[in-house]
């Protein structure tokens, strides 16, 4: 619901607010603007962006939740959210670096480039579940049935050449971000359930 509403604020509301406090960059970031490492992972502008996040939200969400209750799964979004953000600010805070040493050459300075969407967070889910169930069967682009972890790694592989490729549409870094909250989750789990 969060997200829809914000979806709808990027409509109505001023621009450069929205920027200042539903995108994460660097700048943002280093402004002052901690409160972005959340509000970020709530903020989508164009409608694919929204509704792929929201089905993988749905769908992975939904047993997550039934296995282990809405409040898990709410702190799970959060954890995603917060390190994929963490990710992100780090990956573009290197950039950075390079672009200030002239290694790289790019149209603006990776510190303002903004990152939002909930895929940090929703690879969390997406992940856990998929460690969690491993021999279970997962739709590839709802089509084709694949064992969940030739998926997983599929999806981990994608986002590490994402960022080794420099992609400028989805961040790879905030991915992994939420990739790697399923894996202490995941371990954290594993530990309490073997006693």
């Amino acid at each position: 619901m969060a997200n829809v509403a914000v979806f709808f604020l990027w409509r109505i509301a001023d621009s450069n607010f929205m920027y200042q406090n539903f995108t994460i960059s660097v700048d943002n970031f280093s402004s002052g603007r901690v409160h972005t490492l959340i509000t970020s992972a709530f903020s989508h502008i164009d409608v694919g962006h929204i509704v792929s996040n929201m089905i993988g939200l749905y769908f992975f969400g939904m047993n997550i939740g039934r296995v282990f209750g809405p409040e898990f799964l709410l702190k799970l979004y959060i954890s995603g959210a917060i390190v994929g953000s963490i990710f992100y600010l780090v990956h573009h805070a290197f950039l950075a670096q390079l672009f200030k040493e002239r290694r790289i050459w790019s149209m603006s300075p990776p510190s303002r480039v903004p990152g939002l969407g909930a895929s940090g967070a929703v690879n969390a889910i997406m992940l856990l579940e998929i460690f969690l169930f491993p021999k279970s069967t997962l739709y590839f682009d709802f089509i084709i049935p694949v064992p969940a972890i030739l998926l997983g790694i599929f999806l981990i592989g994608k986002d590490l050449l994402r960022i080794i490729e420099g992609d400028p549409q989805v961040s790879g870094s905030a991915h992994l971000g939420g990739a790697a909250v399923a894996a202490a989750t995941w371990l954290r789990l594993h530990r309490r359930m073997r006693f």
